[in-house]
């Protein structure tokens, strides 16, 4: 059987729990820290696409192009392991590494993902990648979980 999802507002999570809300911003701030904005932005938007949450998508592909993130980078970045060269070693360890933490599941992030990763990052870039795959994948199950609308523009 099929569900069929409302998409009605359920509760607006920094009316109701503004100091809930400063914590996650304050994770947000944190684990983008010592982050190229721009490879920051990729790790968001990949999550984003992962879990679905159309808030975050919206948000996060205007801020990559604010950070100059090419359209060709967001226009195939769903397929980024077909894109060849398009993204360069560190935008391709971060991206593996994310979909990791993403699809955590019950075997938990590949050692080769990981050891990929921690050869084009110094340990501190890697904690704060980890970190901000994290905080993404906090922010789209509270955004998904209460449906955040996605603002029209004109």
């Amino acid at each position: 059987m099929t569900q069929t999802l409302t998409t009605r507002n359920r509760l607006v999570l920094h009316k109701i729990s503004p100091e809930l809300y400063d914590a996650m911003m304050s994770l947000s701030t944190a684990a983008a820290r010592d982050i190229d904005p721009a490879l920051g932005e990729l790790i968001k938007i990949r999550a984003s696409q992962l879990n679905r949450c159309a808030f975050c998508l919206d948000m996060h592909t205007r801020d990559a192009r604010t950070h100059g993130v090419s359209e060709q980078k967001l226009d195939v970045l769903a397929a980024w392991t077909e894109a060849g060269e398009l993204f360069d070693d560190r935008e391709r360890a971060a991206l593996a590494l994310t979909e990791a933490v993403t699809r955590l599941g019950e075997h938990g992030v590949p050692d080769a993902v990981y050891d990929a990763a921690a050869q084009v990052f110094s340990d501190r870039e890697l904690g704060q990648v980890i970190a901000m795959a994290v905080t993404i994948n906090a922010w789209n199950r509270i955004n998904v979980a209460v449906h955040t609308p996605v603002p029209r523009r004109r």
